[in-house]
Order: C-alpha cells, then structure tokens, then sequence
C-alpha cells in the first residue's frame, strides 16, 4: 500500500509539474503577442494568410497594411512577403502580398515574394535560406500576436534573430475568444515542434 501510495504522489506532482509548464509557455506566447520589438534589422518579413482571389483577407490585410508602415519608416531595406497557394491555382500568399504592397507605393525591387511554403516551419525555414544567401542575419518578424513567439524561436533555431512586430488591427487578437483559441492552438504546435514535429 504504501508504495502504491508514493506512486500516485508522483504521478500527481508530476502531472501538476507539466500543467504548470504548459501554464507557463501559455502566458509567454501572450507575454511576446502584445510586445512590439521592432527595430532596424535586414529585412521585414509578413507571414502570410488566406487571400481571396488575389486579394488578401482582412487578416492578412492588416498584416501587410503593418508590413508598410515599417517600411515606409524605414525598418528594413528589404521586404519577404510569404505563403504558397494554398489550392488557389492562380495566386499565392506572397505574391498577393507583394502586388498589395507595390501598390501602396513600395518599390518592387525592395520586395521579394517566396511563394512555395504551406507551414509557419516551411516559411522561416524558406525565409532564412534567403537571408543566409543574402548575408542577413536578422529580420523583423511581422504576424498576428499570438503567432509570434513561435516565429522567432524557429527563427532562432536557423540562425536568424527576429524582432517580432504584431500587427497592430489583427481581427483575431481583437476578439478574445479567437486570441484565446489560437493561442492554445499555439501552445499544441510548440509542444509538437519540441518533440520533433515540424507544423
């Protein structure tokens, strides 16, 4: 009896050890989704979101309308717009991207769209090859709060250090059950990426 006894005492402090970890990671995910750490770096790079037939969505909207203003203050000399197709067979994520913000006045030379990745792990690992061929080494990472601490700990494990920025009108982190959602659904991923699983 008695061993059964410390048994189940080291299941429940174990059990209570993760639930505290995962409190934990929750709250800096959060913690890093209202912080904006933007600074002069390379490049700024958009993650990108559902677009509508070659228009972006009011997610990515608002994604890329942050995207300008960094560039227009001068953050970066050089802008990634990012996402493949998505099933759309004749736009992608970053090049919608990339004709959304040459249409706000951003010179196409300063913009380079990569348009293959299906994954936030696919895009920084596509982005850093990019910068690593360029001789870059830091970036400002722009997405919805929640998505951010994830961005630039995958950053950090290519080589890169990125300074997150969220968009300032993202529809999701005003609504406070979609932010806690995603959020979550944040935590799930982290917790898969620290276990081998690339998503």
């Amino acid at each position: 009896m008695r061993l059964r006894h410390w048994i189940s005492l080291l299941l429940i402090a174990s059990l209570a050890g993760v639930v505290l970890m995962e409190v934990s990671l929750y709250k800096t995910i959060r913690r890093q989704a209202v912080r904006d750490n933007a600074r002069k770096a390379g490049a700024i790079v958009v993650f990108g979101a559902a677009e509508y037939v070659g228009r972006p969505s009011p997610v990515y909207k608002a994604r890329l309308d942050h995207t300008f203003y960094l560039e227009e203050h001068g953050y970066a000399p050089l802008v990634i717009t990012t996402g493949g197709s998505g099933g759309d067979r004749h736009f992608t994520e970053g090049g919608v991207g990339r004709d959304f913000l040459i249409q706000q006045g951003v010179a196409e030379r300063k913009i380079v769209a990569e348009t293959h990745s299906k994954t936030t792990f696919q895009t920084v690992k596509a982005v850093a090859q990019i910068l690593h061929s360029r001789g870059i080494s830091t970036c400002v990472a722009v997405s919805d709060g929640f998505h951010l601490y994830r961005i630039k700990q995958l950053f950090l494990s290519l080589g890169i250090t990125a300074y997150t920025s969220p968009s300032p009108e993202s529809p999701i982190e005003a609504e406070p059950f979609a932010r806690a959602l995603y959020s979550l659904r944040e935590l799930l991923i982290l917790n898969l990426w620290h276990l081998g699983f690339h998503v």
